[in-house]
């Protein structure tokens, strides 16, 4: 029997995980200039969290992980998306009654979808997301759009453009369904079994079909633009204003619905323009929605948000040829000759560790050329050899590889010598 992981997901082994821990970094820095607070939510959720109601989306009817509790009426699902967990924490929390409103948040971690697998597209995959919750604003729009382009432009990413639209409001939004109805009643009888059931749940989702899009039909269906009140009109003015004015280029894309049913005004896209994406090209995508505060029981409040999938990240930022993060190397190895001096070079590699000096060992009584190499391998700036002479008289031989500076020092010296050797800035690295 082989063992194997589950179709659709992927070990990120350590050979590779320099280049997440640039992309973590790298959100936490511009989340915090933007003052957004991380939250984190459970990995899964009950069942009525994610299926609301009437949803016609592809996720909630096709692509949940939900299962049943032995003995028990309770139905849980990995979530998703983390959107509505996050606004189901809102209003539990009661973090609407904060004084400083809208409360900011973003979120990183993984999310669960059963899918057909593909380049960018895993059944477990990981979000970088944001969600502002509890006012209503156009310049929030913006403001969230800007933190997304800013931080893939950020990362060295060019090949980008932003596709916007807005679904208006609730009036406009039935004027429009409305409308959609009346145009595919003759036709939707003999189109997929998705645009069936989306014509009786939500008609806006036809449009965004993969099976039926390039039909006459859906390229004469009527625009949301036409069927939007002043009020909707005027806010998505303002918030292509803002874009303008922070120089974000951006394209109006009259089709584009997005995959969720609870948005409202806003929603947009950011896609990769690179051909080593493929099918794949959205990296961060989102949109206001109206009802989910109030669905949860909380008050009637706004919110704006988006996700950005980290594995396409990656693959977008390979596809443009950007390096993430440095491959790690260390400040110190250990390298020890004799079984009888082992204890000894554990003890200095501890010694170095509490004093904040990255530091391996050898485990494997292994010969002092095999021990050499590990330390090429590893990159490692200083290289400490102990032997018996060492251990008798508490002494350390200490070497920068750099330029084959070696001196042999007493233990109790052992940290201010290290110290010395990495206050010039070629050799420090991790010691602060």
């Amino acid at each position: 029997m082989s063992y194997q992981a589950p179709r659709g997901t992927q070990d990120i082994l350590p050979k590779d995980i320099h280049q997440w821990h640039a992309l973590e970094d790298l959100i936490r820095q511009f989340c915090y200039v933007y003052d957004y607070k991380e939250i984190r939510t459970p990995i899964f959720e009950h069942t009525n969290v994610f299926k609301r109601g009437n949803d016609a989306s592809d996720m909630v009817n096709k692509e949940m992980y939900t299962f049943q509790l032995e003995n028990s009426s309770t139905s849980l699902t990995l979530r998703p998306e983390m959107t509505a967990g996050v606004v189901r924490s809102f209003v539990e929390h009661k973090l609407y009654g904060e004084p400083d409103l809208p409360a900011k948040l973003y979120y990183v971690g993984p999310m669960c979808r059963h899918e057909r697998p593909q380049k960018g597209r895993q059944r477990i995959f990981h979000q970088f997301g944001v969600e502002v919750i509890g006012a209503k604003n156009p310049l929030l729009d913006v403001e969230t759009i800007a933190l997304g382009w800013s931080f893939v432009s950020a990362l060295g990413l060019k090949d980008m453009k932003v596709l916007i639209n807005t679904l208006g409001d609730e009036e406009s939004r039935n004027h429009y369904r409305e409308a959609l109805k009346q145009h595919f009643q003759k036709d939707i009888d003999s189109m997929c079994g998705d645009c069936r059931r989306r014509y009786e749940q939500n008609p806006l989702r036809i449009l965004d079909c993969k099976v039926d899009h390039d039909l006459p039909i859906m390229k004469s269906a009527p625009r949301m633009k036409d069927y939007l009140n002043a009020e909707s009109h005027t806010y998505f003015e303002q918030v292509l204003q803002g874009l303008d004015a922070l120089g974000i280029p951006y394209e109006i894309d009259d089709r584009l619905v997005r995959g969720l049913d609870y948005y409202s005004h806003t929603v947009f896209e950011v896609v990769s323009v690179n051909k080593e994406m493929g099918a794949q090209a959205t990296v961060f995508a989102g949109g206001r929605y109206d009802g989910l505060v109030e669905y949860f029981g909380g008050p009637q409040m706004s919110g704006i948000g988006w996700a950005m999938g980290l594995e396409r990240l990656l693959i977008a930022c390979e596809g443009e040829g950007i390096a993430l993060g440095e491959k790690e190397t260390l400040d110190a190895y250990v390298v020890n000759l004799s079984q009888e001096t082992a204890l000894y070079a554990f003890n200095i590699t501890t010694m170095l560790r509490s004093a904040g000096y990255k530091t391996d060992c050898d485990y494997q009584n292994r010969s002092f050329k095999a021990q050499f190499k590990t330390v090429e391998r590893k990159g490692a700036k200083v290289v400490l050899i102990i032997g018996e002479t060492e251990m008798e008289n508490q002494q350390v031989s200490v070497k920068r590889l750099r330029d084959q500076h070696q001196k042999v020092v007493a233990v109790d010296a052992l940290i201010d010598t290290m110290d010395a050797l990495f206050a010039d800035n070629e050799t420090k690295h991790h010691h602060e």
